[in-house]
Parts: C-alpha cells; structure tokens; sequence
C-alpha cells in the first residue's frame, strides 16, 4: 500500500544541496505498523514531514512515495491537498502548535470530512461528536464547542488523532504520540491507536524515542542515524538481536527492571554529526566500539543478517550479541 524508495530529503544550499535524509526505502502493508527510532537529528520526523509532502522552505525531496495508485512526488501541490489527510495523514508531535487556537474543536475535526467527503456541516457535526467519543472525549458533545486551552494535554493529544481519523486515512503517521503525557494517559493513547489499526486495517507508522513503545505496538522498524537508515528488520528480531552498533548501544541504554540502583546506563560517546555531513566513511564510525580500519574506507552497504534484516555494518556478525 504505501511504497517508499530512495527517498532523499536536503537543503537547497548556495553551492549545493545540504543532504538531510538519505536513501531511505521501506514498504508498509494494510495492517501493518513500523516504528522509526533514533537520536534526535537523526532525520526521522523529517522523513515522516517528506510522506506528508509538508517540508518547510527550501527543503526537497527526491525519490519514489508511492501511495496505491498515487505517486506523492510526482503529485502538484492541488493534487497532493485532496490525499493529505484523506488518504494519508500524521499526528504531530505538539498538539498545542498544531490545534487552531481560535477555532472550536468541532469545527477542526468536522473540517477534514467537509474538505475530503462532500458532507454538510450538520453530518459532519454528528460524526464529529461520534469520533470523539471513539477516542475517549468525556462528554463529547459538549466539548465541541470548547477551544484548545480549555482541554488537557491528553485530550488535546485524542483531538489530535480524532482529526487525523476524519476521514479513515489508509496511512497514519504518528509523531512521539505520547510525548509530555504521564504514564496513564501514554497507555491509553497506545490501547487506542493499537485498536484502530486492527479495526480499520490502517497502515500505522510511529516516531519515537522511546524504544519502549516501539517493541510493543509495531511490527517492523527502521533505526536511522545522520540521516540514513543504519538497521531495518521485523521488530522482535531486531530487539532480540540488535546488528548495527549503534542499535545495540540504544538497547542497552534502556533502564532494565531489577537492575541495581547504583549501576549506571551505558551511553553512546560523542554526537550526532551535523545535518549536512557528507561522511566517506561509516557514517557512525566515530562514535563506534567497534571500529576498525575498513571501516573508514567507505560507506558500507546493508548486510544481510537474517530473514528480512539487513543493517549497514561490515562489522555486524559482532554487533549481533545479545543485550542483556
């Protein structure tokens, strides 16, 4: 259903393009969810933001996103109105930035479905009440004509997904759907999508740091780093063992239950390169335990390590053991 290959996402620069995401290829079945982890900069949302076709100012994409029978680049900006957020559509990180604050949540739920199915604003209205009920909204038909800074962060999070559910996308793309939310409310918000992808037969995509989240609601994911995409594979296959260095450091950076208070996480030395770095070499090779000579010579290609996982490491038969 969704296609994605060699997508390339830089900034038109003075003398060249500023490279931000790199050949980046995956495909999503109906049904079917990924997760894509990584540092903050490592280019995930800006991956999610190129599928969308919403990437701010000088900065293009390239490649193939293929959406059914839709070529999302090859799409004008007219056409690509009547897919965004009727075909495919995202949850953003901060509902409060992406919520109109001088429009009623009724009216910014009932809109999509005005826009994208031709209905009046009397059905719209009742479908509103219905879709807010769907995602928990207490007392959902009064809430309609409340503002963004009358409801909790929670709620306004369900708004969120309310709308991007207007008009029974194929394809949601969820951005940190859980972040700045306590415990509670993240388990909800996870049941809810989780359900939805099941009813629906929904393509789900998640964005996250939280590795977490990620082992428990998707079936495929993707670990970038610098922009590219250093490790992909099924879900539990990657956890269980982890291939690229970097993916193996994220894991172990994870909190383990009953492990001793004075022992410290392990983290990853060093920084992420700056957006634009051209790397000859591995491009995690200067953060990287394992690195060897070859590694510096070039760039290295995906390895297969198993049935449908590959990662970019010449080192990757070491990096395979597993984290405890």
């Amino acid at each position: 259903m969704l296609h994605v290959q060699d997508l390339n996402v830089s900034l038109a620069g003075a003398n060249r393009d500023i490279p931000i995401v790199r050949d980046v290829s995956f495909e999503l079945g109906p049904g079917r969810s990924l997760g894509i982890v990584g540092e903050s900069g490592s280019g995930k949302s800006m991956t999610a933001l190129a599928l969308m076709r919403l990437l701010p100012g000088a900065i293009r994409a390239t490649g193939k996103i293929g959406l059914e029978a839709h070529q999302l680049l090859a799409m004008s900006e007219q056409e690509m109105c009547s897919v965004r957020g009727n075909k495919i559509a995202m949850i953003f990180q901060e509902p409060m930035t992406s919520l109109n604050p001088l429009q009623t949540i009724g009216r910014q739920v009932a809109e999509p479905m005005i826009l994208h199915k031709g209905i009046d604003r009397a059905a719209a209205k009742n479908e509103a009440v219905r879709l807010l009920d769907r995602v928990g909204i207490p007392d959902a038909t009064r809430r309609l004509n409340v503002y963004p800074h009358q409801l909790s962060g929670g709620q306004r999070q369900r708004v969120m997904i309310a709308i991007a559910l207007s008009c029974s996308p194929r394809v949601l793309i969820a951005d940190e759907p859980t972040t700045a939310l306590d415990v509670t409310v993240q388990r909800q918000i996870l049941d809810l999508l989780r359900e939805l992808v099941s009813e629906t037969g929904m393509a789900l995509i998640i964005i996250s740091h939280d590795l977490g989240v990620i082992g428990e609601m998707v079936d495929e994911m993707l670990v970038m780093y610098g922009g590219h995409v250093v490790e992909r594979g099924q879900a539990d296959r990657v956890f269980q063992a982890p291939s690229h260095p970097y993916t193996r450091r994220l894991l172990e950076a994870i909190p383990r239950f009953g492990m001793p208070r004075h022992e410290r996480l392990r983290t990853i030395p060093g920084s992420m390169p700056e957006i634009g770095t051209v790397s000859k070499s591995c491009i995690f090779a200067g953060r990287c335990d394992l690195v060897s000579s070859d590694c510096l010579l070039a760039p290295p290609p995906f390895v297969p390590v198993g049935a449908a996982h590959v990662a970019a490491c010449i080192r990757a038969e070491r990096a395979m053991e597993p984290v405890q």
